[in-house]
């Protein structure tokens, strides 16, 4: 038990690290919660400080996910605290509550009065290293409306909502053999839907019109 708890509130405070404060606060000095839309991710400070600056705060965001699932999960010690009725072996399901703690982590984060970002990237981290094919349709997507429509929130939730139905039409068309399907799909429901609930604002801003586009021109 202490073990699971260890892993968990380790990856919670390694999504909780402020990555696109620390770099706004480091390049311009200011709290980028404090501009834009006014949300600590890697979207607004895209928007904010330009799309440099932006790509690296998704990165390292992506990272945070990586490091929870890859790294923190390792200290697993051969015993969960609970009966595992999921298909998964006892590794993956710690990875995926790691993972998991860690995308709680980034949305509340402890380090920022629990005013965090949105949990895209970290969520990205996290399932990458778990359903590697489906993120990576999940990854074109998002280029794919982003590139059509400029609107980064609408390529996120369309990314988003393309997980699960990819794993659906891989698994009951295509008949593709997915480790833990039944459990998995769900697990995806539920991040599917806190990213959704995490952008209710931006999708009230999309339907009236008022959402801002970026502009891969604007700063360096």
């Amino acid at each position: 038990m202490l073990t699971m708890a260890i892993i968990m509130v380790l990856s919670y405070l390694i999504g909780s690290i402020p990555t696109s404060l620390i770099v706004s606060k480091s390049v311009l000095g200011i709290d980028i919660r404090e501009h834009g839309s006014g949300n600590a991710g890697g979207t607004n400070v895209f928007r904010v400080m330009g799309w440099k600056y932006g790509v690296l705060v998704i990165l390292l965001d992506t990272l945070k996910g990586i490091v929870a699932v890859l790294l923190v999960a390792q200290l697993y010690g051969g015993v969960i605290p609970f009966e595992n009725t999921t298909p998964f072996e006892d590794f993956t399901l710690v990875q995926i509550l790691a993972g998991l703690s860690a995308v709680i982590g980034h949305v509340w984060t402890i380090f920022a009065n629990f005013r965090g970002g949105k949990g895209i990237a970290t969520a990205l981290g996290m399932l990458m290293i778990i359903i590697t094919i489906d993120m990576l349709v999940a990854i074109g997507v998002f280029l794919l409306v982003v590139g059509i429509s400029r609107y980064v929130s609408l390529g996120s939730i369309t990314a988003a909502l393309s997980i699960p139905l990819t794993l659906i039409i891989r698994e009951n068309i295509f008949h593709v053999d997915i480790p833990g399907y039944y459990t998995i799909l769900p697990f995806v429901g539920i991040v599917v839907a806190l990213v959704i609930y995490t952008h209710r604002k931006n999708i009230k801003r999309l339907i009236d019109g008022s959402e801002s586009k970026i502009s891969f021109s604007k700063k360096s």
